[in-house]
């Protein structure tokens, strides 16, 4: 969905100063963030010729949550339940509320952020028979398992999504299904790689710019023509293209502070015979190279199930997006709904 409102100088001013404060009132959380360190006066200035400029238009970049839409297997079931208006003793008024089925994962459910607790690593694999020993376990930060998860039903104590200040800053949008792939949809199992970042960039308005500190990257692989809602023929969580370890590390050393794909899983899944030779890259041991790097390593946020197709339809190469977690103490990942402000190269 596209909105029309012009954003005027003195708007922005207002959120600019909004954000500021906020992120002020939060630096007790420095040592558990990564790269959203770097969100602050500078990325808020760049964002201010996109938001004041009366050509913008804000995109949204989030699918509505609904309990028909693709769901994650690894997530619970989701199913909100709708009440009946409930009156008011003594009064005229009525209310309206909602609730989410038990042991639903919601922070884990359609357009959602990781939180940097969202995934650590230990010295050895785990062969998935018995216990897994996790007293080597590490997260990002190197703190250790106990430090972040003390008790097995704890919230985390450390690196949960309520560290993550209000992401405000510009969105790099990179279509490679546009100019690498000429139109097609990237298929399971294949990577973004470096190359096909630097290709993008040659052949967009951001061939000067690139891709600076502080910056989200968003990147377009045509897997999102398998997102319905209703999600009936059940394609879209099976399997998905990703970025490539390289590209994973490339992007860290440009120290964003955020990488979201329109997939599910940013890594790359499918069957064995479908992964390209990208693959080779992934280091021993580790399932999800993308979220162990980004998460534990480099502190970048994973932006997944992000709905980018109207900023491929209208040319938007640059934005400012905001992005905003709900701050629930302890938790892995929020749902977000983020947008980009923004104007049309077309």
């Amino acid at each position: 969905m596209i909105f029309n409102k012009k954003i005027t100088l003195r708007t922005y001013s207002a959120i600019c100063i909004f954000f500021i404060n906020l992120h002020v009132l939060s630096d007790d959380f420095d040592n558990q963030r990564g790269m959203t360190n770097l969100i602050g006066i500078e990325t808020y200035q760049r964002c201010s010729k996109h938001m004041s400029n009366p050509e913008a238009k804000i995109y949204e970049l989030s699918y509505e949550r609904t309990s028909s839409m693709p769901l994650s297997p690894f997530a619970g079931e989701y199913k909100p339940k709708f009440l009946p208006e409930i009156p008011w003793a003594g009064s005229r008024q009525v209310f309206t509320m909602d609730v989410l089925n038990e042991n639903v994962n919601d922070g884990n459910q359609g357009t959602q952020m990781d939180a940097l607790g969202h995934f650590g690593y230990t010295d050895k694999v785990w062969d998935g028979k018995g216990v897994a020993d996790l007293s080597s376990l590490k997260y990002f930060g190197d703190f250790n398992g106990k430090e972040v998860k003390p008790e097995p039903n704890s919230p985390l104590k450390k690196l949960g999504i309520e560290t993550v200040p209000p992401i405000i800053t510009t969105a790099v949008f990179l279509d490679v299904r546009k100019h690498i792939f000429n139109g097609r949809a990237m298929k399971a199992g294949e990577y973004v790689t470096v190359k096909h970042i630097e290709e993008t960039l040659k052949k967009t308005s951001l061939k000067e710019r690139g891709i600076l500190p502080g910056d989200v990257v968003l990147i377009n692989t045509g897997w999102s023509d398998n997102y319905q809602d209703p999600d009936e023929l059940g394609i879209y969580y099976t399997k998905a293209p990703g970025v490539s370890y390289n590209l994973v590390k490339y992007l860290s050393e440009k120290s964003v502070v955020g990488v979201g794909l329109d997939t599910w899983g940013v890594d790359t899944f499918a069957d064995e015979s479908e992964y390209g030779p990208e693959k080779s890259q992934n280091p021993k041991g580790i399932a999800n190279p993308a979220h162990h790097y980004f998460l534990t390593q480099a502190g970048i946020h994973t932006l997944e199930n992000f709905k980018l197709k109207e900023l491929a339809i209208n040319n938007v190469e640059l934005s400012c997006v905001i992005i905003l977690p709900l701050m629930t103490k302890g938790s892995s990942a929020s749902p977000i709904r983020p947008v980009a402000i923004g104007v049309s190269l077309k």
